[in-house]
């Protein structure tokens, strides 16, 4: 796969912040909530408004208990469940993302289309996998700050996936990073895992979302500066990968893991 471009070298980092960003950010919200698309709806943009719409499966990997379901949650603006229950089949999630292209100025507006399955459902069924990994187009690899055995089953994960889908975006992220009093995980490892897989490696919290004033609904713009970086990294990755493919940009030789 090609080499992963430098973060903000894509997409404009910022640009959701921007009075520009958030007139196209009001077409994924109402009133400050997130609105939740099915797997055939899409945003609807003014009129005036024309913008490409890229679309991507990304299939999202980890051990039991690492909050790969709460992190789709957190991404799609949803509650994130209180008490872990694992995932009983393949569930699907559509999240958009509009982002800003450094090269041209143009706005994508970016379909995630997110797979997660219980581990327990992988290991039972033998058409879960195989069903998941189909056409898609990245992997979410989950570990948990609070769980060093996910962190270390990391590149068992990150070899098979390398073996059976080589030219697949590939990220990182550790998850419950807000409970670092009890983190597993020290920094020396995260350094030297990325040195290794120079891969990029994104951190999430797993604190509730922030609620409008009726203390009862998710905040679904403070929602989305919370995952921005989680979004904008999927959407630079996939759309660097896609220019690759294309011929459009050089893809220089891949370093081998240490």
């Amino acid at each position: 796969m090609a080499r992963p471009p430098v973060p903000g070298s894509v997409v404009v980092p910022n640009w959701h912040e921007s009075a520009e960003g958030k007139e196209y950010l009001a077409c994924i919200l109402r009133k400050n909530r997130r609105r939740v698309f099915g797997l055939l709806e899409r945003p609807v943009l003014p009129p005036p408004v024309s913008i490409d719409t890229a679309s991507y499966k990304i299939f999202v990997s980890g051990k039991r208990g690492v909050g790969k379901t709460a992190l789709v949650a957190k991404l799609a603006g949803l509650e994130v469940p209180v008490v872990h229950h694992e995932t009983t089949g393949i569930q699907t999630t559509v999240v958009f993302w509009p982002a800003k292209l450094q090269a041209s100025s143009r706005v994508v507006m970016f379909r995630f289309e997110f797979w997660d399955c219980g581990e327990s459902a992988l290991k039972k069924f033998d058409h879960m996998l195989p069903a998941c990994m189909e056409n898609t187009d990245a992997f979410l690899f989950l570990f948990s700050f609070t769980d060093r055995a996910s962190f270390e089953d990391l590149p068992g994960q990150l070899a098979r996936i390398a073996g059976e889908a080589p030219g697949v975006v590939r990220m990182v992220i550790g998850s419950k990073f807000d409970q670092y009093m009890h983190t597993d995980v020290p920094e020396r490892d995260l350094t030297a895992f990325r040195q290794a897989w120079e891969l990029p490696l994104l951190r999430v919290k797993s604190v509730p979302g922030r609620r409008l004033a009726d203390g009862r609904t998710l905040d679904g713009r403070a929602g989305l500066a919370d995952v921005a970086h989680i979004l904008n990294g999927l959407a630079e990755q996939l759309w660097h990968q896609d220019q690759v493919a294309a011929g459009l940009l050089p893809n220089p030789p891949e370093s081998a893991p240490e």
